[in-house]
């Protein structure tokens, strides 16, 4: 049985895009299957983050572009000012996902952010980036504009900040192990590998009986 990995991550969050290739390489090795879930770092109407301000320009000098580097995955710091909230991003990875392809919106919406500069808080750009994918432009436009997919988009922050307790993205449920912020290849083959062993170690000790006679 396949394990399973739940990633909650956010579109404007520059290390959720970084390990997603790493996580990719990792699940073609061992038998595992990985699930995107929402979780907005900001939520409206929390305020964004700003480019200009010092917290930014360290945190991508000293963290991000090193680490793209490493790995070779071409990153920009976005210029939006402020960065766009994603709740509407999100509201159609729902209708993406009931599309049949949830995983490559996801991918496209941190490529759009993080390397074409586009904002994806913008029901335009959002709707331009489906139709690429090959979704119908104007059923995906009229939900966003109705709001189809607000509650389901609802209940799931809901789950991820009452349920699964996440404070922070990028986030892994590998199997029923919570860990954050995983970042390379050997990191998740390391975490997967630890979890199917205490998988198994549990189906064998659920396995044991005892009788009069003796344990088997």
């Amino acid at each position: 049985m396949a394990l399973s990995i739940k990633v909650y991550s956010d579109y404007v969050c520059p290390f959720c895009l970084l390990a997603e290739g790493q996580l990719k390489e990792a699940a073609t090795e061992r038998d595992v299957i990985v699930t995107h879930l929402p979780f907005e770092l900001r939520p409206y109407p929390t305020p964004t983050l700003r480019p200009e301000d010092e917290y930014m320009q360290t945190n991508w000098r000293e963290k991000v572009y090193p680490i793209a580097e490493q790995l070779g995955i071409p990153i920009r710091m976005p210029t939006l000012s402020p960065q766009p909230h994603t709740h509407l991003a999100f509201e159609g990875y729902q209708f993406a996902k009931n599309a049949g392809v949830g995983e490559t919106y996801h991918s496209r919406m941190y490529k759009a952010f993080f390397q074409d500069g586009l904002n994806i808080g913008d029901t335009e750009v959002l709707t331009e980036l489906a139709v690429e994918l090959g979704l119908d432009g104007l059923a995906y436009r009229e939900a966003l504009e109705s709001g189809t997919y607000q509650e389901a988009h609802k209940k799931a922050l809901h789950h991820a900040l009452y349920e699964a307790n996440i404070t922070a993205a990028p986030t892994y449920i590998i199997g029923n192990t919570p860990i954050k912020w995983l970042l390379y290849k050997e990191q998740f083959l390391e975490a997967i590998d630890a979890e199917l062993k205490k998988q198994r170690l549990e189906q064998w000790s659920t396995g044991i009986s005892c009788t009069i006679d003796g344990c088997s």
